[in-house]
């Protein structure tokens, strides 16, 4: 099966050169010896008859394969990170992980989801399939539906009926049901429900059938009502030519939102579910509904920064006001980077900043634009505002080395920057909790030292993000053991981003 687009790409070494396969004991491949060796052992024989002992078999476990995206060579995070911990405990803390006002937590959060790892050991298998089911639910509410579903491939979408309906959700949410729909019609039993299934049998072409099962389900009612007209509609459109519209759903699944679409009555995202969002993504949704759709991904982390850069960039604004006042903004000082006037980037890029500051995005656009905005000598407030722009982007160390001036703030985010917040004074209460965190004798709660002790890496990493929003929301002994655990288990770097993030855009 198909794993999709891949996250990364890799080489496997060329293969040595052949050599003769070495012999596990070294007088086995040259012919039995004249002489066999004795016993090992110059020690008395230690039974006293001639019977069998009895023998106590126990089979050894089998450990479960890793399962991800990335692997831990990437990530640099081990394939046991779930051992020693409980499956349902791990999914809870997965569901309730809050990640949606930091960036530097989403980036560790995805990190966690898609490297390569095992179930608990010892973990039944429905625990671990409720555990795997868990990281792809939660992928889908943040609107990661691209490795969802190549989590969900990987899986194995066919083996139960539960990974086979987040698939085929995933699939009908990006447009490519045609694999799924096949899946469901080699194998009826994975089928989610009659809607499914008559969607699916349409889409092969095999009218008739969809039509009877259709009839079906009005006879046995097993269907609401809204979803039976869709699927009259879908089936039979030229019956229903000139009808009113059907009444939008409060609460559309996928299937609902597809055959919308299919029938000439495409719902806006807008007000739905985050993982929505990527149907507006494709070409059939209109330019402004892409370029929201792109804005509500990116800014949780969902969507590749450069997809939503390319979307601002696509042409001209076809209005003023909203969102098109932000088109607008981006393009000017994506024009005065691409002349290499320092005027010009000088003059476009606080009215810039301000737009995307308007709309939550000012990590991306750091990512986006940092190096090109370090090539350029500016002076006075565009100067502090490109260095402080710099600071939320991956050179933020680099930035650090040259901070604009002298105050009290700036010289405290350079030495941050730099992991050593401690040689400044911090100019308030939430960089002195920073400074704690960051103390060399910072120790962990001491129940998250107790898990690390036991082995559960990943409990404590989703723990540190709970413990972590709480102190960005004003708890700052939560602020200070967040950071001390993370450096603790070398994640130094999400630490130092995530301080950053909340000094420089009260979001961490």
């Amino acid at each position: 099966m198909r794993i999709r687009a891949a996250l990364f790409a890799f080489c496997l070494p060329l293969t040595a050169q052949a050599q003769e396969p070495l012999s596990a004991i070294g007088w086995l491949g040259e012919g039995r010896p004249s002489t066999l060796p004795g016993p090992v052992l110059l020690e008395p024989p230690v039974a006293d008859q001639a019977l069998r002992p009895e023998i106590e078999v126990s089979p050894l476990e089998e450990l479960a394969p890793a399962l991800g995206l990335v692997p831990p060579d990437i990530t640099g995070l081990p394939v046991d990170l779930w051992h020693g911990s409980d499956a349902a405990q791990l999914a809870r803390l997965i569901a309730e992980a809050p990640v949606q006002n930091s960036p530097a937590m989403q980036a560790l959060f995805y990190t966690l989801l898609l490297t390569e790892k095992r179930p608990p050991l010892g973990a039944p298998e429905a625990e671990a399939e409720a555990l795997l089911l868990a990281q792809i639910d939660r992928l889908i509410e943040l609107g990661a539906t691209d490795p969802a579903l190549a989590l969900t491939e990987l899986a194995g979408p066919t083996r139960s009926q539960a990974l086979f309906r987040r698939w085929f959700d995933a699939t009908l949410l990006t447009g490519e049901e045609n694999d799924s729909c096949a899946a469901l019609r080699a194998q009826p039993y994975l089928s989610p429900g009659y809607a499914a299934t008559i969607f699916c049998t349409l889409r092969a072409g095999d009218w008739q059938t969809a039509a009877l099962t259709l009839e079906a389900a009005h006879a046995l009612e097993v269907l609401p009502g809204l979803q039976l007209d869709l699927l009259d509609r879908f089936i039979s459109p030229e019956i229903f030519e000139g009808a009113p519209p059907l009444p939008a759903p409060q609460d559309p699944d996928p299937l609902t939102f597809r055959l919308y679409e299919a029938i000439g009555e495409r719902l806006p995202s807008t007000g739905l579910p985050r993982a929505f969002a990527n149907a507006d993504l494709r070409d059939l949704a209109g330019w402004k509904a892409q370029i929201e759709a792109a804005e509500r991904l990116t800014r949780i982390g969902a969507l590749n920064p450069n997809k939503l850069l390319g979307l601002y960039t696509e042409r001209d604004p076809a209005a003023s006001g909203g969102v098109w006042e932000r088109v607008a903004a981006v393009q000017r000082f994506d024009t005065a980077l691409a002349t290499g006037s320092d005027a010009a980037v000088s003059k476009t890029l606080a009215p810039v900043w301000a737009q995307i500051r308007s709309a939550g995005l000012e990590v991306p656009f750091a990512h986006l634009f940092a190096e090109r905005l370090a090539t350029h000598a500016l002076n006075g407030a565009p100067a502090v505002l490109a260095w402080r722009i710099r600071l939320l982007s991956p050179q933020y160390e680099a930035a650090a080395r040259q901070p604009p001036d002298d105050s009290t703030q700036h010289q405290f985010l350079a030495a941050l920057a730099q992991g050593d917040p401690a040689r400044t004074a911090p100019p308030d209460d939430r960089a002195r909790a920073i400074t704690e965190g960051f103390a060399p004798g910072a120790q962990p709660p001491q129940e998250l030292i107790a898990a690390l002790e036991a082995g559960k890496l990943g409990e404590v990493i989703l723990r540190s993000i709970a413990l972590y929003d709480s102190g960005a929301r004003g708890n700052p002994a939560d602020l200070t053991a967040a950071l001390a655990t993370l450096r603790r288990i070398g994640l130094e770097d999400t630490a130092r981003r995530a301080a950053l993030q909340l000094m420089l855009i009260g979001r961490g």
